[in-house]
């Protein structure tokens, strides 16, 4: 069996036995296998909600494109990804989330009740106390 050290060096030793423990669950959802990453000891009630997270990826991907100049503006993104405008308008305001809240939902500690639909359709204030305020009157 063949170990890297960290000089970088391989090194070939006998009999050695290499185990990887990752902790994650595979759940059925709607006919396909997801990959759940499985609740800590310190963090069981941690739920992501994909969705969410995948639309903030590419929210914030898609604003750092525009900030670095590689793109001209949200029609570009469309045309490029092959959505309509409005699609990528809705999602390119959710870099406007606090980062509290960014934090929350990377965490898997968003309001249950909160998903991507709803953030779609409401206007976020810029003002991170008012998100807040909002976001507090959800479910948790």
């Amino acid at each position: 069996m063949t170990r890297i050290i960290q000089t970088g060096e391989a090194v070939l030793q006998q009999g050695a036995k290499l185990t990887t423990l990752i902790p994650v669950h595979i759940r059925r959802s709607g006919g396909r296998k997801v990959v759940v990453p499985a609740a800590t000891s310190s963090d069981p009630a941690a739920e992501h909600h994909t969705p969410i997270l995948k639309a903030l990826s590419r929210a914030f991907h898609w604003q750092r494109l525009l900030d670095e100049g590689i793109v001209k503006s949200g029609s570009d993104i469309a045309r490029q990804e092959g959505l309509n405008q409005s699609t990528v308008n809705e999602l390119l305001r959710l870099t406007l989330l606090s980062p509290a809240n960014v934090l929350a939902i990377l965490a898997g500690h968003q309001p249950k009740t909160l998903n991507l639909v709803w953030l779609k359709n409401h206007d976020l204030s810029s003002d991170w106390e008012a998100q807040r305020e909002v976001f507090g009157e959800f479910d948790r």
